[in-house]
């Protein structure tokens, strides 16, 4: 157990804050959490651009380094703490787990991200059903791709019998899906094993809604 924790920048709700919580817990890494409402744009202060100058939300404060990015975080959480793993023992199994990863953390959530949606609604006068019916499109194209993934590679979790990487990206984004009622009956198999994943001590830990400030 480290002698100083980790210090965990987020927001109970934000879906990256959440996969990197899921990682951290999966690892058993003692952290603190800062809270900056994104509701409100506290990602915008000026003390929170210091550390990360981008204004989004993880980072993640170790021994006087700031780290970004969830998906780069829980690369590094891997190769500085590889016991229990995030990613499978081999090149091609790896790729998998990478690629479904990344499905969500390129392909689907940035495109439903508060910055992203405020736009639509501030900046190109998009109604409400308007911005709804963007989030699903997003949501159901990345989840067309990840069903045949999870249909083929998953057993007791979306890749194979262990907790990975992809599951800290997967459960997240249905949790997404499920806020902004996104119907998922075209994936059974997807929603199947998320069900089990979010079972996990550390997974339901890193549930929204048992995080300081929820609500």
């Amino acid at each position: 157990m480290r002698d100083a924790p980790m210090i965990l920048h987020g927001y109970w709700r934000s879906g990256t804050s959440y996969r990197t919580r899921i990682a951290l817990n999966a690892k058993g890494l003692a952290y603190e959490q800062v809270s900056h409402d994104l509701r409100i744009g506290e990602q915008r202060a000026m003390d929170y651009l210091a550390l990360n100058p981008q204004g989004l939300v993880p980072a993640l404060e170790v021994d006087g380094r700031v780290m970004t990015q969830s998906t780069a975080i829980i690369e590094w959480l891997e190769e500085r703490y590889p016991d229990p793993p995030l990613l499978p023992g081999n090149a091609e199994d790896r790729v998998v787990v990478r690629a479904m990863s990344l499905i969500v953390a390129c392909d689907i959530h940035p495109l439903n991200n508060v910055r992203v949606l405020n736009r639509l609604r501030d900046g190109m006068d998009a109604g409400a059903d308007a911005v709804k019916a963007w989030i699903a499109h997003w949501i159901v194209a990345g989840f067309e791709a990840l069903e045949p993934l999870i249909a083929r590679h998953g057993g007791a979790f979306c890749f194979g019998d262990g907790l990975t990487m992809a599951d800290c990206h997967i459960v997240p984004q249905v949790y997404s899906a499920e806020r902004f009622g996104v119907a998922l009956d075209a994936f059974p198999y997807l929603v199947e094993t998320v069900m089990r994943v979010r079972e996990q001590p550390a997974v339901m830990a890193a549930h929204p809604d048992r995080q300081a400030g929820a609500g």
